[in-house]
Order: C-alpha cells, then structure tokens, then sequence
C-alpha cells in the first residue's frame, strides 16, 4: 500500500493528479505541468516534499561520526547552515545525495530522497554500530514525525514574512524570514508560540526560495497558509511534473537518474561537493583515484532541435556523424517549458563531452540531432536595467 504524506487531503481538494513515487501517493499535477512550471520561474510555486526522510543525529561524536560518511565538510558548517552533500559506499558509489543541516553544536539533520530512506538508515545504522558510539550519541529516523513543504520562485521573498514573522527563536539569528540567506535556516514561531517551524533558504528548482520543515500535525495549516498569502503574487501548487522539468532545465540530479550506487559524485559533475582534503571518509580512495585520474564517462546536458520530440530516461545517445554509434544513455529528458525545445541529462564517455559537441538522441527508431550544452541548461534572464530618474 502506498504512503501519503499529511498533505493527502490537501492534494486530493486541490484535485491534483496522483501518482505512485518512492513508495508515496504524490501530486503529479493540479491543472497543468507547464502552468505550474512557469509559475515558479515568474512567481511561485508550492510543492509538498513531506515524503523526504529526516535522520537526526546527534552527540559529542556526531560530526566525527558523519564527516567520515559523507563526501562534504561539516565543520564548515555553523548552527543554523546546510550544505549539499553525498553519501557513498566504499567504492565511491552514491547511495544518496542529501542536506545536512547543522541544528545544534552537536546535532544534525539529514534530508534525504524519499526512496532512499529506509536505505540510508540502514546503511547510517550498520556503520553507527561499527562504531561503538557513546550512549549520549543518538541517531533517529524522525520521518513519520515531520512534514514539509517547498514554496520557491522569485517572489517567495515579497509573502512569506506573513507566514512567519518577527525574529528567528534559533538557528541563524535573523529580525525576519527574508534575511536568510542561501543555504541558511532559522525556527520560527507557529500557531501564537506553540509549535516551531524550521524555514531554510534552499530549494531544489533554480529559484529562490525557501523549505519549511515542521512537527507533521501543523503541516496543513502552513501549507494553507502560504497559499492564502501567496495567492496575490501569483502562487500555485505545483506537483511532480514540474518538480522534475525545473531541476532538469538546471541540470540537479535525481537519485536513480543521475545517481545509483554504481555512480559517482566525479562521474556525476558533482566534484565541488566532495571534500578531498578533510581527511579519510567513505569511498574517498575511490574519489580520489578518480579525480586524479580521470573518468571513463560524464554527466552531460543536452538540448535537441527545435521541432524534435523531447527525450526520455533510458534513450540511446549516438555519436554524430558517418561512422555514428550509441555512446551513451539519456538519464533525464523533457520537453523544457521555459526554453521550448526538448532537453536532457546523460552519461557519454569524456571525448564527447564537451559543450558544442554535436550528438544523437535515438527517439522511437530514429536518431535526431542534439548538441552537449553548458550547465545549467536554463539561466535567468538579467533584469532590465533600472529606469533614469526624471
């Protein structure tokens, strides 16, 4: 039987379609992908992303303990900070992609994919017991206590301080919501100071935009809040569809796309985020090798032909040319509604990666042209330039 989120009732009133992913019953769509798409690139959108698990983890061993399991640094972090990071098997194979938010000195929360969850707390578990930690150390899986919900576009910034005014009650010591800033979050008061939400200034579209994490119970009543105040500016809820159209026209990987556990950080581009030089971590060996070395093949973005049907998962990328063969596989594909043309994300080997290299998508039977381009495939116009004052 699938999961739903407590947001269930909420989706079904809104009359979204719902579709099974991860194990949940989740909106796909309310009224239509491109609508809810182009809402969040001109105004806002609100997404349900209660299904992503959180792991807590706390104790004096805490940092040790998960800085020699993920791939990024947490003592760069402050209390009140997240970062993106990956967590990987000994081979430098992604068992997930994550966000660690630092809460406390000595307590963290991870932000895990939905599919993964029972996954990675396992994998976190047996690693835990390898340990031998201190009884004041603990790790929780706190999924089923918590609800959550994305509100991102770019005037998210102009609302959502009716939602939660006055100053944050902890984490980074901000007067008002909008001071956050990227990658930081704060609590603030709920319901008259009865319960606490936690807002950060992350996302997962391109946009600006904030998450907001709290006990499961009030989940609704801010998700109805935010779509009363953010009504006038143009919010709307957004499934699914559009979810995963923003985070390809910006080329963020999806765990079982991008990444398995066959699939590296380096492999994936995501290199940034894997801290070579704090010291040993899993699968650092493996990164390392690679870094040094190099790949045998690469995440690359595409875009297709102006008339060409959009690309899919699983389709074969061809080498251009007389002597085209496959080389590779498309791992993410849609047709892009904010730049019109069919676009994608694929492995291919290093020769063929660069931007400007011409490629072939196999659509139904038929190659049709393509060329690998920078990323991210889609960047926010610049604004207009500020009118001279009379």
């Amino acid at each position: 039987m699938l999961k739903r989120t407590p947001l269930f009732a909420a989706h079904q009133q809104l009359g979204a379609r719902l579709v099974e992913f991860g194990g949940w019953e989740m909106p796909l769509q309310y009224q239509s992908i491109v609508a809810e798409h182009l809402a969040v690139r001109q105004a806002a959108g609100l997404f349900d992303i209660s299904h992503m698990g959180e792991i807590l983890v706390t104790g004096p061993n805490a940092e040790t303990f998960l800085n020699g399991l993920l791939t990024n640094d947490l003592r760069r972090l402050a209390v009140g900070q997240g970062q993106y990071t990956l967590m990987c098997n000994e081979r430098g194979g992604a068992i997930d992609d994550l966000y660690a938010y630092r809460l406390g000195h000595d307590q963290y929360l991870l932000i895990v994919n939905a599919s993964r969850t029972d996954a990675d707390y396992a994998w976190i578990g047996s690693r835990w017991e390898a340990r031998h930690l201190l009884d004041s150390d603990s790790l929780r899986d706190a999924s089923a206590e918590l609800g959550a919900a994305a509100v991102q576009g770019p005037r998210v910034a102009e609302f959502i301080g009716q939602c939660f005014p006055g100053p944050a009650v902890s984490g980074t010591p901000v007067a008002e919501v909008t001071q956050l800033k990227k990658n930081q979050f704060a609590n603030f008061w709920w319901s008259r100071g009865k319960e606490v939400a936690m807002v950060a200034r992350t996302g997962y579209t391109g946009e600006d935009g904030f998450e907001v994490i709290t006990p499961a119970g009030i989940i609704a009543e801010v998700w109805q809040r935010l779509l009363e105040v953010g009504g006038p500016f143009g919010l709307k809820p957004a499934g699914l569809g559009a979810r995963d159209t923003l985070r390809t026209e910006v080329c963020y990987p999806l765990y079982g796309h991008e990444l398995d556990e066959q699939t590296t950080p380096i492999e994936a581009g995501l290199g940034f985020f894997v801290a070579l030089d704090k010291g040993q971590f899993m699968g650092r060996a493996a990164l390392a090798a690679q870094k040094a070395g190099g790949v045998g093949r690469k995440c690359i973005a595409f875009k297709m032909g102006e008339r060409s049907p959009p690309p899919r998962p699983h389709y074969a990328l061809w080498s251009a040319g007389p002597a085209a063969s496959p080389i590779g596989t498309v791992t993410s594909g849609t047709q892009s509604p904010s730049l019109g043309i069919g676009v994608g994300l694929g492995y291919v080997p290093p020769a063929f990666a660069a931007p400007g290299t011409a490629l072939q998508v196999e659509v139904r039977g038929r190659t049709l042209p393509a060329v690998v381009a920078p990323k991210p495939l889609y960047r926010k116009p610049p604004a207009p330039p500020a009118a001279d004052a009379p």
